[in-house]
């Protein structure tokens, strides 16, 4: 069965729509409960499944995009952008997760993004390319709201409320890949998988991770074997348990102290650029 759509408009209450403005004029966030701590969170539990860019738009936006886009399934390695390639479509995750992956002519490889129900894969088009500086590959399934590049491009040009929203976040992308450089040159693996599994558990809002040791290598640009050793010192201290294809967070907290400081300050500037999202607004609490 289709989805109901983030965009439709509210039909019968508050609940109908997880885009219905609340008291204040933004979203509605209902009760503070979330998947990191009882009380710690403002994303409410009946919105698990939206896109946070769509809920944070006026309606005004959301009435120009509503006809535009439509509900896609996210499968795993689907390939949804390929590096110097044309960006057909513009993809706002609903649940899942999409790696923002590098290359070089050499064939090497490494994640330099991640994105998730907070945000958007092709942001290219934001910034006025009409090609993909990165590959775009599909790590947990899930599902999102497509739309083509040239009508995203049409309708950003007819509202500035839109196009400012969705530059915000391209801004908070670039930071997210400036410290994910900083992590990658000078952060040792078991902080670098600590800061990934963190960032992985904000946007898939699971104690369970279904993640492979060759995804985890691709995250850390570092063998497999290396993967193997840095998970076994997480497990020594009981900060996650892994299997073959799961990895289970036990201890949140202690895995943010394992990051050691490179876990964060994407997460600080979202909140700050478009208000808080379950687990990406949890370092300002």
């Amino acid at each position: 069965m289709r989805p109901i759509s983030p965009l439709s408009p509210r039909i019968s209450g508050p609940e109908s729509d997880p885009l219905s403005p609340g008291r204040d004029g933004a979203a509605e966030t209902g009760s503070p409960v979330g998947p990191h701590s009882a009380t710690g969170s403002s994303w409410h539990l009946t919105n698990q499944r939206r896109n946070h860019l769509l809920a944070v738009l006026p309606e005004s936006d959301r009435a120009l995009l509503r006809p535009a886009v439509e509900s896609v399934p996210l499968k795993v390695r689907q390939v949804l952008h390929e590096t110097g390639e044309p960006i057909s479509h513009v993809y706002f995750v609903e649940s899942g997760l999409i790696s923002i992956v590098g290359n070089n002519k050499g064939g090497r490889r490494i994640e330099v993004g991640m994105v998730g129900f907070e945000g958007m894969a092709g942001v290219d088009v934001v910034l006025g390319s009409d090609r993909s500086s990165s590959e775009a590959l599909v790590q947990s399934a899930g599902s999102a709201w497509r739309i083509s590049s040239p009508t995203l491009r049409e309708l950003m040009a007819e509202s500035r409320s839109l196009s400012d929203t969705l530059l915000r976040f391209a801004h908070v992308l670039m930071i997210q890949s400036n410290q994910t450089a900083i992590a990658a040159g000078c952060g040792k693996i078991e902080e670098r998988l600590a800061r990934g599994l963190l960032m992985w558990h904000d946007r898939i809002r699971d104690d369970q991770l279904f993640v492979t040791h060759e995804f985890l290598a691709l995250l850390l640009g570092v063998r497999r074997q290396g993967v193997t050793v840095a998970l076994h010192e997480l497990e020594g201290k009981r900060l996650i348990k892994s299997t073959r294809n799961m990895v289970r967070i036990l201890d949140r907290a202690g895995l943010r102290r394992e990051a050691n400081g490179f876990y964060g300050i994407p997460e600080e500037a979202y909140a700050r650029a478009l208000g808080p999202a379950s687990g990406l607004s949890e370092t300002l609490t």
